[in-house]
């Protein structure tokens, strides 16, 4: 587990103990890979990328072992896909077209399985919409990324991928939407975005947490910090329409709930959340420790 999420999310990591995992924080001074992590950044909060490299030097060095990452990866987005199905079946049951659809971007299972069938349609000219992605401004990779080679992990011991991408070794400020703490970006998703099929914002932590309690009274529903930057940018686009005047359908990925993040709920309360957002020059040091690909 991310050591950030371990740290911030105490009840996510006692579900899992109470299934009987032992859960330790990464990067870890357990795997070869933790190691040399914490030597090059000592006193990390760690990333999901630092978690990669440490769960797949783990799985290749038990016997019996296999480690299935739970994002980014083509195949991962053709299996979320049922979200975007199911989805599209809805809206169609009630004769709804969407004219906006806006998911979280973290490394793009969830957003892009949201939005695969409509991105069908949009590729085939059958539908005319626009497409939200939306990133936390501490880890923008679509918004502040490059689109290059890289490896999708800390480690650089996964493969590597075209993508958009802050740098394998840019690890992202400790804000409290740990699913979107990584550096890259689905390739899928990053080809769409390169090509203009799709939009993407980065929005800071105290912003989202404003629009989730603001979800959560009038709709009384706790959205966890994930899907909180998908109510932002889906509340800033109803205010738009209703200062224009005009009537839009839009449609954001709820992706679960935040009963796991009350410690982040409670910082938010407290007036303790603050917002960091990288530098030009933190990206550089990112941005250098890109591979020398030529193709």
């Amino acid at each position: 587990m991310v050591k950030v999420s371990y740290e911030q999310k105490p009840f996510r990591r006692e579900v899992m103990r109470t299934y009987g995992a032992d859960v330790t924080p990464s990067p870890s001074m357990e795997t070869q890979i933790g190691q040399k992590i914490l030597a090059e950044f000592p006193g990390t909060t760690g990333s999901l990328g630092c978690a990669i490299s440490e769960a797949v030097e783990k799985a290749v060095t038990s016997e019996g072992y296999r480690y299935v990452l739970g994002s980014v990866l083509n195949q991962v987005l053709l299996h979320q896909s049922v979200i975007g199905l199911e989805t599209e079946a809805a809206l169609k049951k009630y004769g709804i077209e969407p004219d906006i659809i806006v998911g979280c971007a973290g490394g793009g299972s969830n957003l892009g399985g949201l939005i695969a069938p409509f991105m069908r349609d949009k590729i085939k000219g059958k539908k005319n919409l626009r497409i939200v992605a939306v990133e936390p401004a501490s880890c923008p990779s679509f918004t502040r990324g490059k689109f290059a080679y890289d490896f999708a992990d800390t480690g650089k011991v996964c493969p590597l991928a075209k993508m958009y991408t802050l740098g394998s070794g840019f690890i992202p400020a400790p804000n409290h939407a740990g699913g979107l703490r990584y550096h890259g970006m689905s390739t899928i998703l990053s080809q769409l975005y390169d090509d203009g099929l799709m939009e993407a914002v980065s929005v800071p932590q105290r912003e989202v947490f404003e629009a989730a309690t603001k979800f959560a009274r009038t709709e009384g529903i706790l959205p966890a910090p994930e899907s909180a930057h998908a109510i932002k940018v889906a509340m800033d686009e109803a205010i738009k329409c209703r200062e224009t005047g005009e009537k839009k359908v839009i449609v954001f990925g709820l992706t679960g709930t935040g009963y796991f993040d009350l410690v982040a709920y409670k910082k938010f309360n407290d007036g303790e959340l603050d917002d960091y957002i990288p530098t030009d020059e933190d990206l550089a040091k990112g941005f250098a420790g890109l591979p020398d690909v030529n193709l």
